[in-house]
């Protein structure tokens, strides 16, 4: 279907400059930091530069998150703040890209007046085209006194097989490999199966071509992604030796030499079954780490939300997935204040997360999203906010206390640590994380350590994140 494409008046249009420059903000989860991350491949690839700078850009695009109305409200009040951009650069192209996008399309721009193009989820491949569209006349004073804008929204066939180019930094370790579009569950609470589709997988074959590439230029930590990414190719690829495509896919990636580490998010309990438990047995190269949604420790929420496991089942899994890697790290993700919650149902949810002690967990208040089940549901089981809040600081508190003492148990201990490089907080040390995703902080040298495989000695802990010392190739290693 063609994109939309609306006249309206036009802005005034500056010199041409020698190489269009291009700002990207990106909320939400890692599959929207990918998407963002092709996006920019793009443009560099059309003689466009990435600039980190909003006040130098001829081109202004937010890539959106809808899990959350918070992260639809920030990205809306970014992009009205950006409107005053346009007095010194005329030109400026405003775009919006991703899931809020494909949820809100034309509705945009009438809610943010200087946007000039809307974006959706399976079009991230034609957003270079609409902003040279866009862009071009303006800069060549060939607009006629007409300003356009673009939207498109449409679904598009193969648009999973899109997300596959990489723009790498100088000894970038790790790196983000989209391995499927899509989810078929529809969770009463979530907006993501109408935002995203349904669950669309690529070819074996491509996403092992891309790792490989990955690791030719230096990378050596993968994460697959997915928004069900146990379910990966259900529905494209059979079963091999009563193996799922995953596991499959998992055993292709191992396979490929140089590549230290592979990573996935998110599972979901309904495909956690015996063959990727026993994965974790005979594949070495996956991490000692999983995150695994559980959302809720009460059945009767967990129905609600059409979730279909029982906390016993996910009890059950988190079980088996750490006999069968003892040193395993579980964290998670976590809704309070879902319609109908009761006092017994959070303490269930509370009592679930003391029994499996996760390392970490994302806890979230309740909030509505337009068009979903949930938000339809009776306004009198409704949770006031501040009983939300409660809940949410008071699970967080439990968490925080599981995570500090699991954190101590590491102490004197020896991690092999990925460094990322220099710490975000402190620029004079280096950070990386453990194969269980454990942070580690340590003094060294950014251009010899980064992108390294190296042995901390663990002395110290925060609570949140391990402190320690680099243990050099020719010295001894503490036990």
């Amino acid at each position: 279907m063609t994109p939309l494409v609306t006249p309206g008046k036009a802005a005034y249009v500056g010199a041409f400059p020698t190489m269009p420059r291009v700002f990207i903000k990106t909320y939400g989860c890692q599959m929207n930091v990918r998407d963002s991350e092709q996006v920019a491949q793009m443009f560099e690839e059309r003689g466009y530069t990435m600039t980190p700078q909003e006040t130098e850009a001829d081109v202004i695009l937010i890539n959106t998150c809808s899990v959350r109305d918070q992260a639809e409200q920030k990205a809306l009040g970014k992009m009205g703040n950006m409107g005053k951009y346009r007095e010194k650069t005329p030109h400026l192209v405003y775009g919006f890209m991703g899931c809020m996008a494909q949820s809100r399309g034309p509705e945009l721009l009438k809610n943010v007046p200087h946007t000039d193009l809307v974006v959706g989820t399976q079009k991230y491949h034609k957003v270079v085209d609409h902003v040279d569209a866009l862009l071009r006349p303006r800069l060549e004073h060939r607009m006629d006194d007409l300003r356009q804008t673009i939207v498109d929204v449409e679904e598009e066939e193969a648009s999973q097989n899109t997300i596959r180019d990489h723009v790498l930094t100088e000894k970038q370790a790790t790196a983000f490999v989209s391995i499927m579009q899509g989810c078929n569950m529809k969770c009463t609470f979530c907006i993501v199966p109408y935002t995203r589709g349904g669950e669309r997988g690529r070819p074996i074959q491509e996403v092992v071509d891309e790792v490989k590439s990955l690791v030719d230029r230096g990378v050596k930590e993968v994460t697959l992604l997915g928004q069900i990414v146990n379910l990966y190719g259900r529905h494209e690829f059979p079963k091999v030796d009563n193996k799922s495509p995953f596991v499959q896919l998992l055993e292709a990636v191992h396979a490929i030499e140089g590549l230290e580490r592979i990573r996935f998010t998110s599972p979901h309990p309904i495909g956690y079954k015996a063959d990727l438990v026993e994965a974790f047995t005979y594949l070495p190269k996956l991490a000692s780490h999983i995150h695994f949604p559980m959302q809720s420790g009460s059945d009767r929420i967990l129905k609600a939300m059409h979730r279909p496991y029982k906390a016993a089942k996910f009890l059950e899994i988190c079980e088996s997935m750490k006999a069968a890697r003892p040193d395993l790290g579980i964290t998670t993700d976590i809704i309070v204040g879902f319609p109908g919650e009761t006092e017994e149902d959070y303490i269930a949810t509370r009592d679930l997360v003391k029994q499996i002690e996760f390392d970490n967990a994302f806890v979230f208040r309740y909030s509505k999203r337009k068009n979903t089940p949930a938000a339809e549901m009776d306004e009198s089981i409704q949770l006031p906010e501040k009983v939300k809040e409660e809940r949410n600081q008071d699970l967080l508190k439990v968490v925080n206390e599981i995570s500090a003492r699991k954190n101590a148990t590491f102490v004197g201990e020896t991690m092999r640590v990925l460094c990322e490089g220099p710490s975000k907080t402190n620029a004079e040390r280096m950070s990386g994380r453990a194969s269980n995703n454990k942070i580690v902080i340590f003094d060294g040298n950014a251009q010899r350590h980064t992108g390294e495989m190296v042995d901390i000695h663990i002395r110290e802990t925060t609570g949140f994140s391990l402190y320690g010392d680099l243990i050099m190739a020719d010295e001894p290693a503490f036990v």
